[in-house]
């Protein structure tokens, strides 16, 4: 036995010594990764931890700097950043452009995802099928997912499709722009960092975002009424610079590999989903604020009204040379397997 133990410990010696070795003759590399919500924001913690674990797989050859807050630049601009190699990797919301990612649209389209934890992990390995296509001139690393999110405003309730008519509204994405659209009212782009300005200023009158964000960006400061529905959800994506990725050692390579994965998609979109949804009863514990229910017959209308998107969806997913019916076939093939389906 005592044979066995030593004959044992000897062997992860040397296997450390050889990971040790290997990594000792790459070339020390930093990268900068840039995202645009506050460092309070579970999304960063996570983010962290994420680098360190990648300092220490890659026994600190890799030293990622993180630089939450658009320290870097404008959130629309994220995708474009890693592309561009003015960062090495960046949080991008690809529902910020609008036409853009045609597949990966289908992650926006309403009454889709109930959980976003599991949800996290289903839309990214889902995804991995396309992101060669769809994102070919970045490196994809992974998609996440927020709590399921509902509409909020600052001066009046809302509780079926028709009411949406006239009103000005900050989207979440592309699609819910577009359902917006469909329901007669008018879209006021601006950034998650922006919407507390754009409702304030009165240039909005009620935006679609999830619950814990409203606290964590200071817009239950100017709003009053919280309709209590899951309606969708908004996609998360971290992308590398694709010459940064090409230029590490083989060894490099699989730590990010490793790391660019569904199971982190989950460990990633797990605290913000717990975040989102811990932000519902801190709001309807605000004095000024009512959330409040629709009844089944309201939230049919909703569902209803929402569903021109799937068609619209899949004309554009055909525009790109892709088979609707499959693509959308893969995604609920997985979110059946970890049980996320609305």
């Amino acid at each position: 036995m005592r044979r066995l133990t030593l004959s044992l410990m000897t062997a992860a010696f040397v296997g450390a010594s050889l990971t040790a070795a290997a990594f000792a003759q790459d070339k020390p590399v930093e990268w900068r990764f840039s995202h645009w919500v506050p460092p309070s924001h579970s999304m960063h913690v996570s983010a962290l931890a994420w680098a360190e674990s990648i300092k220490k797989a890659s026994n600190g050859t890799i030293d990622i700097k993180i630089f939450p807050a658009q320290q870097l630049g404008k959130a629309f601009d994220h995708y474009n950043m890693a592309r561009d190699g003015i960062v090495q990797i960046a949080h991008a919301n690809p529902g910020y452009e609008p036409g853009r990612f045609a597949v990966m649209g289908a992650a926006e389209l309403p009454f889709l995802v109930a959980n976003a934890k599991d949800g996290s992990a289903a839309i990214d390995a889902w995804y991995r099928r396309y992101a060669g296509k769809e994102m070919a001139d970045v490196y994809y690393c992974l998609t996440f997912v927020h709590d399921p999110a509902t509409i909020h405003l600052t001066s009046k309730k809302v509780t079926t499709p028709a009411d949406i008519k006239g009103m000005k509204i900050r989207p979440a994405n592309a699609t819910i722009a577009r359902w917006i659209t469909l329901m007669g009212g008018t879209n006021v782009q601006a950034s998650a960092p922006e919407v507390r300005d754009v409702l304030a200023k009165g240039v909005a009158e009620a935006v679609m975002f999830p619950w814990g964000s409203i606290v964590l960006f200071g817009i239950d400061k100017v709003t009053k009424y919280h309709m209590d529905a899951a309606m969708y959800v908004t996609e998360q994506t971290w992308v590398i610079n694709k010459a940064a990725y090409a230029a590490l050692s083989a060894a490099q390579k699989k730590v990010i590999d490793d790391h660019c994965s569904s199971d982190w998609a989950y460990k990633i979109g797990a605290p913000w989903a717990d975040m989102e949804a811990a932000g519902r009863p801190k709001i309807a514990a605000e004095a000024g604020h009512e959330v409040y229910k629709i009844t089944p017959a309201q939230l049919a209308e909703w569902r209803k009204s929402a569903e021109p998107l799937m068609a619209e969806w899949e004309a554009n997913v055909k525009k790109a040379g892709l088979d609707p019916k499959k693509v959308f076939d893969d995604l609920k093939a997985e979110m059946s397997k970890r049980n996320v389906a609305y």
